[in-house]
């Protein structure tokens, strides 16, 4: 199954949850923000949001500094 991440193409087994994405890629949901399909997914649905063929997914991770 084949995804846009960030704007370059990836590809995942099978469709999986927004969660379980980020795990597979080793980030910390509570330092990212995620895009789905350009509607900004809440934290508290990863678990139950669908990531699926040909999906758009945007990651944006916090960064903090002074």
């Amino acid at each position: 199954m084949r995804i846009l991440l960030n704007g370059e193409p990836h590809d995942l087994p099978a469709p999986e949850t927004v969660a379980a994405l980020l795990a597979r890629l080793g980030l910390d949901s509570r330092t990212v923000a995620v895009e789905l399909n350009r509607l900004v997914v809440k934290r508290a649905r990863y678990g139950e949001t669908d990531v699926r063929e040909g999906a758009e997914v945007e990651i944006v991770a916090f960064v903090g500094g002074g």
